[in-house]
């Protein structure tokens, strides 16, 4: 995604402990033995070992090799720098939100004019809020019934598709090993609710016509209030279970700062029951899956106001579609993902996935539907081969690591056996475990090459929009911010998880985002 970091979570991730530790887990023999390989790595029993390299600076001393495994957990303390970026964020973000929808709400999109308009005093701020639709008993049902319906799907519908897809991995799935030492369960069904959600949209919008398909953008500033206030209830609500009852005490996180621990979270996987895990539900369901209908709503709002569907619109339909199908087909993936595997839950995830994710990543599509853009077929083409490329790297640095990951290495890539650097950790259950950091392929190139990827989509998603306006623009601007930070504080935490180990794999890779320049 996301600090705003997660919220660009779900999009630069990898198949283990961190989305930039290119990561395969091991074990010592007995802990094998009792928890049971996965069934991928199991059916590589028997298979002709392929020899692989393994990359170093120099030839390692006995001492490396038997240093003390660096220790495993959240890296970020509070110092001043820390709480007083927690404040800054707790008190713009939701401004930030505002600002956006309020200039395209009564601004035409402009970001300049209301600042322009307040500066010379044509306007005031009381004067915007009084223009403000507020909140309507009507919004309040619909975002209700919204949230509700998601998490009946997500709670009572066990996954099938895994089982007729091939191809597709759902069902229960164990997700990658905390820091206290467990491994949690997840019923993952994403593309099953998905899939269910946007053929009852369909339906609707063509034979049953229980509401217009433009509901979503008719009701878009009153359904943000509604937003604000369940992100605000769940971040609440989860910092009130972590110090009554928490699922799991040992994976929680106590700084000491009440404001710091509101928004950074303090437990790891609050779960209410069994199955109904917060984090992955807050993270996967009603944002995500909404993404694509408010895409489609804007969509036929366009088609209501001026008779047609610009082919801007539809790329940044098609293009934004792929992306939100690929993370669910990829959602056992995402387990494995920073999101899940080392953030806590607090008022970054929760409200970051109501609100920020749903309003600030769909801005595209509600620039189109004031400032509708009809691009030419060369720059129409431009902006898919842009878009499709981005996601070709994405997916495909991905791919390399999650084979890599299943195969123990013994798969080639780009034809080679890969190359690794082996470090060691210990989780806070005191098990000392050993990782493989991937050093072929795209991430030879660079230590988030997945990031590179990423970012051409996203430079995709704006170009849609022509270059008349800053405002489309936000999403590429705020996700080079966002992965470039998550950068540091990535290698921030595998520096402290990995110690020696990490610096021997920056010397095999020194690049982070583009080779030969950063």
């Amino acid at each position: 995604m996301y600090c705003l970091t997660c919220w660009g979570k779900r999009r630069a991730a990898t198949p283990e402990e961190s989305d930039d530790c290119r990561v395969f887990r091991h074990g010592c023999p007995a802990e094998k033995k009792s928890e049971g390989l996965h069934s991928r790595v199991s059916d590589m029993k028997g298979a002709t070992e392929v020899t692989r390299r393994r990359v170093q600076n120099g030839s390692q001393s006995a001492s490396d090799k038997m240093a003390e495994p660096a220790q495993w957990g959240r890296a970020w303390e509070v110092d001043w720098f820390s709480l007083l970026s927690v404040v800054a964020l707790l008190c713009s973000a939701p401004f930030i939100v505002f600002f956006f929808v309020m200039a395209c709400d009564q601004f035409q999109c402009s970001l300049t004019r209301p600042l322009l308009e307040l500066y010379s005093g044509e306007t005031t701020l009381l004067a915007i809020w009084a223009r403000v639709p507020f909140a309507t008993c009507s919004a309040a049902k619909i975002y209700a019934a919204w949230v509700a319906f998601q998490a009946v799907l997500y709670t009572c519908l066990p996954d099938v598709l895994h089982k007729v897809l091939p191809g597709y991995v759902g069902g229960v799935q164990e997700g990658a090993r905390t820091p206290a030492g467990l491994i949690n369960k997840y019923q993952i069904n994403g593309l099953q609710c998905w899939l269910i959600t946007h053929a009852l949209w369909l339906a609707n919008a063509r034979y049953f016509l229980w509401f217009p398909p433009t509901v979503i953008f008719d009701n878009w500033i009153p359904l943000m209030w509604c937003a604000n206030a369940l992100g605000y209830a769940v971040a609440t609500f989860a910092f009130v279970k972590a110090h009554l009852f928490p699922t799991n005490p040992q994976d929680c996180k106590f700084t000491g700062n009440v404001l710091y621990d509101y928004m950074m979270g303090i437990e790891f996987n609050p779960r209410v029951g069994r199955w109904f895990d917060l984090k992955l539900f807050f993270n996967g369901r009603p944002g995500i899956v909404a993404w694509t209908l408010i895409n489609l709503s804007y969509a036929a709002k366009q088609q209501e106001l001026y008779g047609h569907v610009s082919n801007s619109m539809l790329l940044v339909n098609l293009l934004q579609g792929i992306y939100v199908l690929d993370f669910f087909w990829n959602e056992t993936w995402y387990l494995k993902t920073i999101d899940i595997c080392h953030d806590h839950f607090g008022w970054y995830l929760g409200w970051g996935d109501c609100v920020w994710l749903p309003y600030l990543y769909t801005l595209q599509g509600l620039y189109l539907v004031y400032h509708p853009v009809q691009l030419s077929a060369a720059q129409a083409a431009a902006v898919l081969l842009l878009g499709l490329a981005g996601y070709y790297v994405f997916r495909a640095a991905n791919h390399q690591k999650d084979v890599f990951r299943r195969s123990d290495g013994a798969r080639a890539i780009w034809g080679r056996p890969p190359s690794f650097v082996e470090c060691s950790y210990r989780s806070q259950d005191g098990g000392a475990h050993r990782s493989k950091l991937l050093t072929s392929g795209f991430w030879g190139l660079a230590r988030h090459f997945n990031y590179t990827g990423d970012l051409m989509g996203s430079l995709a998603y704006c170009a849609a929009c022509g270059s008349t306006h800053l405002l489309p623009y936000f999403y590429v601007v705020y996700m080079s911010v966002l992965l470039v930070h998550r950068c540091v504080r990535d290698e921030h935490r595998c520096a402290g998880k990995y110690g020696a180990g990490w610096k021997r794999y920056t010397d095999a890779v020194p690049y982070r985002l583009v080779p030969g320049v950063f």
